[in-house]
């Protein structure tokens, strides 16, 4: 039998089937996402819990003339297979292939670029009112925001403004009670209960049943429901609607999953002016049953088989050490059992960033504040001015949102809060809204900022261990995504002396100075070089600030030639401190700058990414030749 997506290739084709064909293009939708997620990774939870509510908003509304904004991203799977881009699906996530999420310059359909939570009713909030006072009438704005996100602050700064304007604005909660791991907070059980109003739901329900006896008459009393339950509710559920006390119509819950019901929901909604909520229910992993009774390993699971649903943990070819993740998680445990100060803290990343590890044995010590970021920062001072010792597991890209906070709450007070930034430098896959590249060029800004990368698990097993000895101060300590390269690192704790780095390696040369992981590509291309009898030197730095004036110093009476290796932005990074203090002393030295353009990176694996910018094995070996023949005054670099 042909499928029905076959002859979809956008919502214009979509809308030529009857409502009653809608169940099958959702079952054809979610067996095109199984296929191409098994084989090639991404997020497959979220996306499958959203398929019926994907379908019925591409059927009744009018896009890309009406806005869809998908909050986080990562739930855009179906939209994308609905909007010209089911045939390049296989491609998604994969170097110079179709983004993870939704991106505006890929497709017109994309409204707005996305990738972190919280900003899809402030973003809807603009369009609307843009659309206002530019005349139009008829456009309809919908943002959807789930998977934990309307526990960021910025959810309800929107949400605020947005009935204070009275915009004409839909706003869907997609609630499945998830982000990556459960939703926590007070915001989570306030959903639980209007889910499980008893009164409430068991008056809906019955009133609809009996109305389903009446025709014509009854539809349109439905009808009437679906407009004025908010009244309904707000009587039995005996309790304010905290959406309707910031201005919104408040509409649920409803069953996400049923596609032909949502259809007839949205057409009843478009003609209702001015903000409004709609309250929907999802299971996350919707469809594919090892996914709905773990939802969290189902987030992004890696490759799986799609019949037996067993996942596949293919190891790293590029790396055989531990992962930095579990390496921070087993350190935090052991350092909070010698140090009872110690505390953990996360937004909504527990198993992420392998907090979970404490939290297990300490719940009372590891805290998940959601997904909520500036929160997560100004929580820690509060708790380090009262002689804890907070280490604030924040990924890299998502520190970026807390920036206000580590300047005034924790720079500026000088607190011993330790900033353990993980997914730093070039993630791979989930590309330019994820990738960690601009956080040594913040952090080294900062007055009072202690900033380090270690070089291997080690390392940052000892940096985290030199944290929170006394009177540390801000401390960061950024690591990347994946493996490290030691065999063993899980050894006596060693204090590392702050500002201090290390010679790996000596030469004549050329001397290369690196941060943080890539120091590992230096030690392999020293390697191939001296082969070819080139001898470099080496420096790890481990730390960006303050920066080893002594190795410097050396360098500079030693070289002429200079190359310096991160993986984060060149410009005003790792790199630009050595060149500042150069100038700074007077001395000029031909450094080559090895890192991060000046641009935007997209998507791809980290190692196809590494070579891309220049820094991986290759383009150093590359580097130090060019540099070389330049010194004998044959090239120009």
């Amino acid at each position: 039998m042909a499928k029905l997506l076959e002859n979809i290739d956008y919502p214009s084709d979509l809308k030529k089937l009857r409502e009653k064909d809608l169940p099958k293009v959702c079952a054809e939708i979610r067996d095109l996402i199984i296929q191409e997620s098994s084989c090639n990774p991404g997020h497959f939870g979220a996306s499958m819990g959203v398929v019926e509510l994907t379908v019925a908003l591409h059927y009744v509304y009018n896009t890309p003339y009406d806005k869809l904004i998908w909050d986080v991203g990562h739930q855009a799977y179906g939209h994308k297979i609905l909007t010209g881009r089911r045939k390049q699906f296989h491609t998604n996530r994969r170097y110079k292939g179709i983004s993870g999420f939704p991106n505006m310059s890929e497709s017109e359909y994309d409204a707005f670029g996305v990738g972190h939570s919280s900003t899809s009713i402030s973003a809807a909030l603009g369009i609307s009112i843009a659309t206002e006072l530019n005349g139009d009438k008829n456009r309809k704005v919908i943002a959807v925001i789930g998977d934990g996100s309307m526990t960021g602050g910025q959810a309800f700064e929107g949400l605020n403004n947005a009935g204070g304007v009275n915009a004409d604005l839909l706003v869907i909660l997609n609630d499945n009670n998830m982000s990556i791991d459960p939703n926590v907070g007070g915001i989570s059980k306030y959903f639980v209960r209007m889910q499980t109003s008893k009164a409430y739901n068991n008056l809906r329900s019955g009133v609809w049943q009996l109305l389903k006896h009446f025709r014509r008459a009854g539809r349109k009393m439905q009808s009437w429901l679906r407009r004025h339950q908010h009244a309904v509710k707000s009587i039995v559920f005996n309790d304010s609607n905290l959406f309707e006390a910031l201005g919104f119509r408040y509409f649920g819950p409803v069953d996400g999953h049923d596609v032909i019901a949502l259809t007839k929901i949205f057409h009843d909604l478009k003609d209702i002016p001015g903000p409004k909520l709609l309250h929907v229910l999802t299971k996350k992993g919707k469809g594919f049953t090892p996914a709905e009774n773990d939802a969290t390993k189902w987030h992004a699971p890696g490759k799986f088989d799609r019949i037996t649903g067993e996942i596949f943990n293919e190891p790293d070819s590029s790396s055989k050490g531990t992962k930095y993740q579990a390496v921070f998680g087993q350190t935090m445990l052991e350092l909070a059992r010698k140090n009872k100060n110690i505390v953990g803290i996360t937004p909504a990343m527990p198993s992420g960033c392998s907090l979970n590890i404490m939290m297990e044995e300490m719940p009372e010590r590891a805290f998940d504040v959601g997904i909520a970021e500036p929160h997560a920062v100004t929580f820690a001072a509060g708790m380090a001015v009262s002689g804890k010792i907070p280490f604030v597991n924040i990924y890299s890209s998502f520190m970026q949102r807390s920036y206000d906070q580590i300047i005034h709450d924790v720079a500026l007070q000088k607190l011993n809060v330790v900033f353990c930034m993980d997914r730093g430098g070039l993630v791979g896959a989930d590309g330019a809204t994820h990738h960690g590249v601009f956080d040594l060029c913040f952090m080294r800004n900062i007055p009072n900022m202690t900033v380090s990368a270690p070089m291997d698990e080690l390392e940052l097993r000892n940096l985290m261990y030199t944290a929170q000895l006394p009177n540390k101060g801000p401390f960061a300590i950024r690591y990347p995504r994946g493996r490290g390269v030691l065999s063993e690192w899980e050894v006596d704790f060693t204090e590392i002396q702050v500002g201090k780095g290390r010679k790996i390696s000596d030469g004549d040369a050329v001397a290369i100075l690196s941060i943080g992981h890539p120091g590992n590509f230096v030690s392999e291309a020293v390697k191939i070089l001296a082969d070819e009898n080139i001898h470099v030197a080496h420096y790890d730095m481990r730390f960006v600030k303050p920066i080893d004036t002594a190795i410097l110093d050396e360098v500079a009476s030693r070289f002429d030639h200079i190359i310096t290796v991160e993986d984060g932005l060149v410009n005003g990074g790792f790199g630009s401190a050595v060149l500042e203090y150069f100038a700074s002393a007077g001395l000029s030295k031909s450094v080559v700058r090895l890192g991060v353009p000046d641009r935007f990176i997209e998507q791809g694996t980290q190692q196809e990414l590494y070579h891309e910018c220049g820094f991986d094995t290759v383009g150093i070996c590359q580097t130090v030749r060019k540099m070389l023949m330049l010194k004998l005054g044959n090239v120009k670099m």
